[in-house]
């Protein structure tokens, strides 16, 4: 069924969902509680792989990782078509999702109750890790929920900058592709169920943590 890439989808979506969760959370922080000038286009360019193509998220990630771009120039390295091309990809289409709950859940906590704690000499670490995210956790852990299937589901962009190199970089999309190229129906059906099922299960535990999803 394509285990090899079962296995590179679960461990990229892995490290990419605990990337997503810890920008993304911080990045909600930020929205949700601090306001400075150009508040309005930061929040734009976090939402922006929500409503551009594929190819053009790619693109960017492409002259962002490699030859000649910023990651190269600083850290002398160049990660396109490896593992952690893939891994960049699917953190950066995820991670919209993650600060748009994580803005939400963390606008929701009552600053009162977070005033409340640093009356009583809570430091802002304090007052984030006692009060605003036990409040906010089933919200955070929601969008974390959603951010790893979108990640699981990649494919354009991981294609552009990690390729299909089965082994290496090919995800369970970038199998699916292949393999319907080649006509294996019998095992694109059994991996398309089984994502499917997976996305299903996620809605549905998404749907009990965050009643208001629904709505």
């Amino acid at each position: 069924m394509g285990w090899q890439a079962f296995l590179i989808s679960l461990e990229v979506t892995s490290v990419a969902t605990v990337l997503v969760v810890i920008v993304g959370t911080a990045a909600g922080l930020l929205l949700a509680r601090v306001h400075f000038p150009g508040i309005q286009v930061v929040e734009a360019i976090l939402m922006l792989p929500l409503v551009l193509p594929p190819t053009v998220v790619g693109y960017y990630l492409l002259r962002f990782l490699g030859n000649g771009g910023p990651v190269q120039r600083i850290f002398g390295i160049n990660i396109v078509f490896t593992w952690g091309a893939a891994v960049f990809a699917s953190a950066v289409v995820a991670l919209p999702l993650m600060v748009q709950a994580a803005r939400s859940a963390i606008r929701s906590v009552d600053p009162l109750l977070e005033n409340a704690a640093r009356t009583l000499g809570s430091s802002e670490p304090g007052v984030f890790f006692r009060v605003t995210l036990p409040l906010a956790r089933r919200v955070l852990i929601a969008g974390a929920i959603l951010s790893a299937a979108r990640a699981l589901g990649e494919f354009g962009a991981t294609l552009m900058v990690a390729a299909n190199i089965p082994g290496r970089t090919q995800t369970l999309p970038l199998f699916i592709y292949d393999a319907v190229n080649k006509q294996q129906y019998g095992v694109v059906n059994l991996v398309v169920g089984l994502l499917t099922g997976l996305g299903l299960v996620a809605f549905i535990i998404i749907g009990r943590l965050d009643p208001g999803y629904r709505r």
